[in-house]
């Protein structure tokens, strides 16, 4: 994440946010992806690779966009309803891997977390479907305060949630708006430090992915990127819409010309009085989707990787580096150094969780009258190219 050049931070804390507001000022994607895919056009002046506009929609009929009026809703395991789905006997497993650099950036200010086999990381939790999982990246600016923090507590808070695990959404939701109080409330921290968060908690084949800041998790299915996130920037229609109505202002493309993010955990100078609305908001917005045979991996990533890589080709790299050795760990790295590669001026951290043990297998594609020698993978690959989207 960047910060605006000659940002001050020393100002008084008398802004804090709305934590659990219900401000009602949240649009879904389907309501954005028209005007969303409108500003995703105009990354590429920017130097930033655009979103790939068929993956977000892919990602709609996918997955689900939750929105607050769903999580008031949400009485026990509620959510979206997967007819075709909720019959199959297919268990995923979960295995991780991790790489995070500092990259050209003075200080490492991110932090994650992973944790394959959360039954066994929480002991006894009644009610808790197996198998289970939980993963985070925390992109911290101003410092290393508030990504640390975040990333020791936001597990804990989740889990000490009275919705827990009767309603992980809310569960989820509660825990970041908490975590950011708790962080406000630390006298031994600089609160005027911030950091995005991205996590991801799986029960069963049940995966909720929570995101506030700019922080992306890519679903890889069968070669395909399916996004389960939505990056969180200022200039973006319903987040610049939010903003706007809270009384903020957009410079340049920095949140009151000090932020590139629009939603983000600490940054109290930025921020009013607990329970109050504001433009830098923590709240984060949840995705949900109930994994198949099909979802292969996800990968967990800062911006430091998204802003000079998109969504498919990272998914088109991750699946031949595992179709080679099934390392996720080795496949990281991978992303990482060719993020490096292509000149990324920020810190990195890339996460990527495999839901099998085996290795993705070969796609064959079924027999045609027209000739063609190149995968499913280069299809895919090519396309991205084709878009202008690598």
């Amino acid at each position: 994440m960047i910060m605006a050049a000659d940002t001050d931070y020393t100002p008084p804390f008398t802004n804090l946010e709305s934590g659990f507001g219900k401000d009602g000022n949240e649009v879904s994607v389907m309501k954005d992806e028209k005007s969303e895919n409108s500003d995703d056009s105009k990354q590429t002046v920017n130097g930033k690779p655009p979103r790939h506009l068929s993956v977000v929609r892919h990602s709609i009929s996918t997955a689900t966009l939750l929105s607050p009026s769903d999580l008031d809703s949400c009485a026990g395991l509620t959510g979206i309803n997967f007819p075709s789905d909720l019959i199959s006997n297919y268990v995923p497993s979960f295995r991780s891997g991790s790489c995070a650099e500092k990259g050209p950036k003075l200080n490492m200010e991110d932090e994650h977390i992973c944790i394959d086999d959360l039954p066994l990381h929480l002991g006894d939790v009644a009610g808790f479907p197996l198998p289970g999982a939980f993963y985070g990246v925390f992109d911290g600016h101003g410092g290393t305060d508030a990504a640390s923090f975040i990333r020791s507590n936001i597990l804990k808070l989740i889990v000490d949630n009275s919705f827990f695990p009767a309603c992980f959404e809310k569960a989820i939701k509660t825990a970041y708006l908490k975590a950011d109080y708790a962080f406000a409330d630390n006298s031994s921290l600089d609160i005027s430090s911030g950091t995005t968060a991205l996590t991801a908690l799986i029960s069963g084949r049940k995966m909720i992915v929570a995101n506030a800041g700019d922080c992306r998790a890519v679903l890889g299915k069968r070669g395909k990127a399916i996004e389960m996130s939505k990056d969180h920037k200022p200039n973006y229609t319903s987040e610049k819409l939010r903003i706007e109505k809270l009384g903020g202002a957009i410079y340049d493309g920095y949140l009151n010309g000090q932020l590139s993010v629009s939603r983000a955990l600490g940054d109290w100078h930025m921020k009013g009085s607990k329970g109050s609305a504001c433009p830098l908001s923590a709240e984060p917005e949840l995705q949900e989707t109930l994994l198949t045979e099909d979802d292969e991996f996800l990968i967990m990533g800062c911006d430091g990787l998204w802003d000079v890589m998109s969504s498919q080709c990272a998914v088109t790299m991750a699946r031949k580096e595992l179709m080679l050795h099934n390392d996720p760990e080795r496949c990281s790295r991978e992303l990482v150094r060719e993020a490096l590669k292509r000149n990324t001026c920020d810190n990195l951290t890339v996460i990527v969780i495999c839901f099998s043990p085996d290795p993705p297998p070969r796609i064959e594609i079924a027999p045609s009258r027209v000739r063609r020698s190149i995968s499913a993978e280069g299809l895919n690959l090519l396309k991205g190219v084709l878009d202008g989207n690598l």
